[in-house]
């Protein structure tokens, strides 16, 4: 692992504006006129599995399959009287570029979008489907991200930063004030951690309303610089990722969610590749429900740490269903 000086880090701490619950809430009041609530769906076999009270919300259900939509949606109906008709520029492994592919169409905003090489064809051909220009670089999150920030300055696009964008954090933690208005007495939530935009809603949502609730950060082993930046609260990059689980390969902390995280965080537990595929077939054999493998990281943490949630009332987060028929039959075999 590496520390990152503040010249390294691509915007000063100083700079962001945390978002509140207030703010979550009002993002709640637009998302909910474009996207409707998704389940929050019971499961008696996974209960008996974990020797809990298990619920999965299933945010693989939602029109682009991932979470990352309702911040997509809260950012451009917040920006679009501000941006310019050229449009704007991200980068992503996926779900954050068909969230704001899809929001651009809802707004009619031009949406760009850098991805780096690796990343399954279908998130590809479902981010140009929905009327985004995909650009391939680099070999994984970060080297795409200098890219987009690069075409950003040069072509006069308007750089939407996936991590360290605010008002994405007010429009995923909508998923989490949805879980608690189904479910307020909820005791233990587990959330992926990729970038930690969807877990810093979490931690906004659950510590505002009810600190006593624990939250539960899963990130992959191969790409644990949140988690090392975490625990020794200082930004950290790792020198390779390695892991199958693209929503969770980013290999760097940013300075956003560790502001958020840093006392706003439980427990984080790392996964194997093998585990969050595990967690993939649990889900299917147990709900019937499609998970990719960082969207099934929830319930792989919760069932590696299951003895301290016995008899608990449990919230998994299936943050996204974007996984190719290939990979999948695989793990189903």
């Amino acid at each position: 692992m590496i520390e990152l000086n503040q010249s390294e880090n691509e915007v000063s701490a100083s700079n962001f504006k945390i978002p509140s619950f207030s703010d979550v809430y009002l993002a709640s009041q637009t998302v909910s006129k474009y996207l409707k609530p998704t389940p929050l769906l019971h499961s008696r076999q996974l209960s008996h599995l974990l020797d809990c009270e298990a619920y999965l919300k299933l945010e693989n259900l939602q029109p682009t399959r991932a979470f990352k939509v309702r911040g997509g949606v809260w950012y451009m109906s917040r920006m679009k009287p501000t941006l310019g008709r050229k449009g704007i520029i991200t980068a992503s492994t996926g779900n954050h570029a068909q969230s704001l592919a899809y929001a651009g169409k809802l707004f009619d905003i031009p949406v760009r979008v850098v991805m780096p090489e690796g990343v399954p064809q279908g998130k590809i051909d479902s981010t140009r489907d929905l009327g985004a220009e995909v650009i391939l670089h680099g070999s994984y999150f970060e080297q795409a991200l200098e890219h987009a920030m690069m075409l950003a300055k040069k072509e006069g696009f308007q750089f939407v930063h996936g991590i360290n964008e605010p008002i994405l954090y007010a429009g995923v933690g909508t998923m989490h004030l949805e879980i608690f208005q189904e479910l307020p007495e909820v005791e233990v939530v587990f959330n992926p951690i990729g970038g930690g935009s969807g877990i810093g809603g979490a931690s906004i949502v659950y510590k505002s309303l009810n600190p006593k609730i624990r939250l539960v950060g899963a990130q992959a082993q191969g790409a644990s610089a949140f988690y090392q930046s975490w625990k020794s609260g200082s930004l950290v990059m790792s020198s390779e990722v390695k892991t199958k689980a693209e929503g969770l390969a980013t290999s760097r902390a940013y300075e956003l969610p560790m502001q958020i995280l840093q006392h706003g965080l439980d427990d984080i537990v790392l996964l194997s590749d093998e585990e969050l595929a595990n967690g993939v077939k649990t889900i299917f054999e147990t709900t019937r429900q499609v998970a990719e493998l960082s969207g099934a990281a929830s319930t792989a943490a919760a069932m590696k740490i299951k003895e301290t949630i016995r008899g608990k009332k449990v919230a998994m987060v299936l943050t996204g269903g974007n996984i190719s028929s290939e990979m999948f039959s695989q793990i189903i075999r």
